[in-house]
């Protein structure tokens, strides 16, 4: 009767063969099992297909992993079954499958590495906005709402990094987020991700070409009075433009709203037609340095103009805006969308060193933002001189509140214009690749298609610049709407499915991510009806 209850394959055993290295060659990070569908493989020629090698080969490692529970190693596939690294296919976050080209791909970044890569992209248009969001909510209850949607979207985060794990029986080393929504709700978790991610990404466009051309008329507008000894005090902390000119011909040719958008397109409309994006992926370190400076003018305007507060919290005066307003909603937008980084923290922690560290490290770039938005929220809404202006003359892009003379303020919008002319056309580079893979399967099915996305994209930008050129509106829409799905909807459902089917699923856990999910909702029904 003992010998019925004993394992067939006892620990001994384990580690004398893991110590013949036949297992423990299998190295995740490097060589992994892959699963190919024929329709889905991604080549130059619209015919290519797996071979049939790659097929039985496919069919041998899905033996091998349904042996056993991909946490015991024991029954891994050995190294005879696992293709060699030219036949090796990985997943797009689309679900989509790319051949392996070759490179180590290995390469992992220390902690501080990952943390700061996680602060440069999540730093973007958004902090701009931000003293404007604080206006619209209230100084005080701009505060407590940001630190509030940082936790939560840190929390939501944290569910969207431990989702693949919580899938058994499945190597879900090379899965995306999107991946994981396919798992537990089929084609309709993948299509509405696609649809998600898409709302992000051209609205990040589309705010990119309202301030791209906000950016080149001031630009313009300084060098010309400039030229014409044309000159505005930098104390006249308003709305820039606002000044009186009787260069009628410049200011018909070089207007923000008119002519602008319309020039943006001669030079952005070629730079999305190409193939790869790999030129401008070199200066992506610009974010950095951009965010850096406005970090220093914020503290040099601080110290110049000091600070002009004064706490009414039953009552408003002329001058200052309600400590609490009932138009914070927007605020929730702008910050779902600042906060917003869930599509691609997975890709983002996968180059992690230490993966045992990528609760802590999250959490601490998560701060750093957070800390980043303070400041300058804080700060520019500290500063702004009340009189002879209200705080309510906050623009929803803060540096619209300097003159266009301001030096200081020139250089800013200049290193932003040259940052955001490279970043334009990596998003147009990722819109296509996720929607031309999906549809078509092939990332540039052809010039027309690609070129007829890209006319759709930029005249949505440029409608929204000439019309509709309020940056803070256009974030918080895009914000909320995306993230209803892939901050708060799919992550808090994946996590409660996936701890029910462990039979784990308590009542407090299931309220409260459905209270997330009614958040979600809310956030995005306040930005129609506030």
């Amino acid at each position: 009767m003992e010998g019925d209850n004993k394992p067939l394959l006892d620990p001994v055993c384990r580690g004398s063969y893991t110590d013949k290295g036949s297992t423990d060659s299998l190295d995740r990070g490097a060589r992994r099992p892959f699963h190919v569908e024929h329709r889905n493989i991604v080549e130059n020629d619209p015919s290519e297909r797996v071979s049939a090698e790659a097929s039985v080969l496919s069919s041998r490692v899905h033996y091998y992993s349904r042996l056993t529970a991909s946490s015991d190693r024991l029954l891994s596939p050995p190294d005879h079954v696992i293709p060699c690294q030219e036949e090796l296919y990985v997943y797009s976050p689309l679900g989509m499958a790319f051949k392996v080209t070759g490179g180590d791909g290995g390469a992992k970044n220390p902690s501080i590495i990952t943390i700061f890569a996680i602060w440069n992209t999540m730093m973007g248009t958004s902090i701009l906005s931000i003293p404007w969001g604080i206006k619209q909510a209230g100084f005080t209850l701009g505060i407590i709402l940001l630190i509030s949607m940082g936790l939560l979207t840190l929390y939501c985060c944290l569910r969207v990094l431990k989702s693949p794990k919580s899938i058994p029986y499945i190597d879900t080393s090379d899965w995306e987020f999107p991946d994981v929504c396919k798992y537990y709700f089929g084609k309709f978790g993948q299509w509405s991700s696609l649809v998600f991610s898409m709302v992000s990404l051209i609205g990040a466009m589309v705010v990119y070409w309202v301030l791209m051309s906000n950016f080149l008329f001031n630009t313009g507008k300084f060098i010309y009075n400039y030229a014409h000894n044309v000159s505005m005090s930098d104390t006249e902390f308003g709305t820039n433009g606002s000044g009186i000119s009787d260069t009628a011909v410049f200011d018909r040719w070089w207007s923000k709203t008119n002519t602008i958008p319309f020039y943006l397109i001669i030079l952005l409309l070629p730079l999305l037609n190409f193939r790869s994006a790999s030129f401008f992926a070199r200066f992506t370190f610009l974010g950095t340095i951009s965010v850096v400076y406005l970090l220093i003018l914020v503290t040099l305007k601080a110290i110049r103009l000091g600070f002009h507060l004064e706490f009414h919290w039953l009552e408003s005066t002329q001058f200052y805006v309600p400590e609490f307003r009932l138009l914070f909603p927007q605020l929730t937008g702008v910050l779902t969308l600042a906060f917003f980084i869930h599509n691609c923290i997975i890709t983002l922690m996968k180059s992690n060193k230490h993966q045992e560290n990528n609760v802590r490290d999250l959490s601490v770039a998560y701060l750093l933002v957070g800390l980043t938005y303070l400041y300058v929220g804080v700060l520019i809404f500290s500063t702004f001189p009340s009189p002879p202006l209200s705080k309510d003359c906050i623009e929803p892009n803060f540096l619209d509140n300097f003159p266009s003379s301001d030096v200081l303020v020139f250089v800013a919008r200049t290193c932003l214009l040259f940052q955001m002319t490279t970043v334009y056309p990596l998003l147009g580079y990722l819109v296509r690749v996720q929607m031309m893979s999906q549809v078509f399967g092939k990332h540039y099915p052809s010039f027309f298609h690609v070129f007829t996305l890209n006319i759709f994209i930029v005249g949505t930008g440029v409608c929204m610049a000439k019309y509709y050129p309020n940056i803070g509106s256009i974030i918080r829409y895009s914000g909320a709407t995306c993230g209803l799905a892939l901050v708060f909807v799919f992550p808090s459902l994946v996590h409660m499915i996936s701890q029910k089917r462990r039979g784990e699923l308590s009542w407090p856990s299931a309220i409260f991510h459905s209270l997330l999910i009614v958040l979600g909702v809310a956030n995005v029904a306040g930005q129609f009806f506030m």
